[in-house]
């Protein structure tokens, strides 16, 4: 018996069907009702349809403190991420000769990668701290006079945590991207006249956008959800907009922190789109 098209094409899709639903659809919706509800003060949920949950979170002073706080350290490590990752990534692609030699460095870029973000976060306290190894070598250097204090617990530290965590996610699919580049083209640009830059602005980063592109919503998607790096390399002096409904939910405010999670969602899911309005991903990656 032939099933019908349809019936076939349902059937491919129901792995898929039967781990979004339970695991990210439910979920989803259970914050969005619960961020409508009222609470009782005590974790209870009162079932009647309230819009005062949005209203205090969007009208607070600290509300916006806390998305500029998020978006800044977004973009900054988006800046420095993308740097590094294509830079290393056109490195591995165009300077090493030896394909098997490159794939080999790309594999030792992820080594750092096998252990714990929390150890390689932790990693950066000796090295930033007062009588940190960068500032003991700038000591005695006489480059300094006194110890560095913005290394650690600031929003420097926040940044170059987060940098030295997500510059993976930038290299992989930029180097994906880089890698599928006709060398011939890069060759014949070359004899036509072209220089370095010529060749980098029209014809490397251009077909390169998708890597560029998933590799930003990877990043994007992580700081902005993220608030443990934040607040253990800041020292508590800066804080994010995860960390603020972590906050109500141990204080048992579940709607605020509801109504806070879903317009995070929001702003994320506005930031995937604008990403993916540069490039068609789909038509890149089949290419």
């Amino acid at each position: 018996m032939r099933l019908n098209k349809s019936v076939v094409s349902w059937l491919y899709i129901l792995p898929l069907v039967l781990v979004l639903v339970p695991f990210f659809v439910a979920p989803m919706l259970v914050v969005l009702v619960a961020s409508v509800f009222n609470t009782d003060g005590f974790g209870g949920l009162i079932p009647t349809f309230t819009l005062d949950n949005y209203i205090g979170v969007l009208t607070s002073g600290l509300t916006f403190k806390l998305y500029f706080e998020t978006i800044r350290f977004t973009a900054l490590v988006w800046v420095f991420t993308l740097i590094l990752g294509f830079l290393v990534a056109y490195f591995l692609v165009f300077h090493v000769r030896n394909q098997l030699l490159a794939i080999g460095l790309f594999l030792l870029c992820t080594v750092p990668f096998w252990t714990s973000n929390i150890i390689r976060m932790i990693s950066w306290i000796p090295l930033l701290g007062k009588e940190g190894l960068i500032n003991s070598a700038l000591l005695k250097l006489g480059l300094i006079h006194e110890p560095l204090t913005f290394l650690l617990y600031s929003s420097f530290a926040v940044v170059v945590a987060y940098v030295h965590q997500l510059t993976i996610f930038m290299v992989v699919p930029i180097f994906n991207s880089m890698a599928r580049i006709d060398k011939r083209v890069v060759e014949a640009a070359v004899d036509a006249g072209a220089s370095r830059l010529d060749v980098m602005r029209l014809i490397v980063i251009p077909l390169s956008k998708s890597g560029v592109a998933l590799g930003s919503i990877f990043v994007v998607a992580i700081v902005m959800g993220d608030f443990f790096v934040t607040k253990v390399m800041s020292g508590g002096g800066s804080a994010s907009v995860v960390g603020a409904f972590y906050e109500d939910i141990g204080v048992l405010q579940y709607p605020t922190a509801a109504a806070s999670a879903v317009i995070l969602t929001a702003m994320l899911m506005l930031s995937v789109a604008l990403i993916l309005r540069t490039v068609d991903i789909r038509r890149e990656i089949t290419q």
